[in-house]
C-alpha cells in the first residue's frame, strides 16, 4: 500500500508537539514534594533506560522484514515510540522546572501549607480528608488533590478550627478545618 494511503508516517509528525502548559493558576510554579519528584525521576529513567530500547530494538527488527506499510509489528513500534519520547520530553520538562518542597518541614505545625493532610467537615457534617500535593503527583483516587484545586487553594494558610467558603459549581458551602498533619521529618509520605 502507498504510504499516502496510510496514517503513519515514519517522520515522527507529532515530535514538535508543545509540551502542555502549567494549569491556570499555578503561576509558573510546579511544586512538586520529594516523593513525587522521585516517582517522577523514576519513571523517566524506565523509560530511557528500559522501555524505549526495547521499543527500538522491536522497530529495528520489523524495519528488516520487509513491507514497512502492512507490517503490524512496525506501525505499532514506530507509534509507541513517538509515545514514549512525547512523555519523555514532557517529564524532562517537568523536573526542569519542579520546585521541591519538603512538607515535613511543617511537621506539627496546624495551619495549611503544600504538603498538608487536611481533614475537614462540610455543612453536612461530613468529614472529608485530602493530601495538597503538585499538579503532575496528585492522584485523586489516593485522597491528594493539587494544590491550584479549589479545595486546595481555599485551604492552604488556613488554621484548625477555622470556617471557610468552598466556591464549587453547586454554589458556595461553609467547610471547617479538623486536622492538620505533615509527614514526619524522614518518614516517606
Amino acid at each position: 500500500m502507498n504510504k499516502a494511503f496510510t496514517k503513519e508516517t515514519d517522520d515522527g509528525d507529532e515530535d514538535g508537539a508543545p509540551i502542555p502548559p502549567l494549569p491556570a493558576g499555578a503561576g509558573g510554579k510546579n511544586y512538586m514534594t520529594p516523593q513525587g519528584c522521585a516517582r517522577l525521576r523514576a519513571e523517566l529513567l524506565q523509560l530511557i533506560d528500559e522501555e524505549r530500547p526495547k521499543i527500538v530494538e522491536t522497530v529495528h527488527w520489523a524495519a528488516k522484514n520487509g513491507d514497512r506499510s502492512e507490517n503490524g509489528d512496525y506501525l505499532y513500534g514506530k507509534r509507541r515510540l513517538r509515545e514514549i519520547d512525547r512523555r519523555i520530553r514532557f517529564l524532562t520538562k517537568r523536573l526542569e522546572i519542579a520546585e521541591v518542597i519538603d512538607p515535613s518541614v511543617h511537621y506539627g505545625g496546624d495551619q495549611v501549607f503544600f504538603g498538608a493532610t487536611v481533614t475537614y467537615a462540610d455543612e453536612d457534617g461530613q468529614e472529608h480528608a485530602v493530601t495538597i500535593k503538585g499538579i503532575d503527583e496528585a492522584q485523586s483516587s489516593q485522597g491528594e488533590v493539587s494544590w491550584i484545586s479549589p479545595i486546595a487553594r481555599t485551604l492552604l494558610r488556613a488554621r484548625i478550627g477555622d470556617t471557610l467558603r468552598l466556591t464549587t459549581p453547586a454554589g458556595t458551602r461553609e467547610i471547617e478545618v479538623l486536622e492538620v498533619r505533615y509527614p514526619a521529618p524522614g518518614a516517606a509520605a
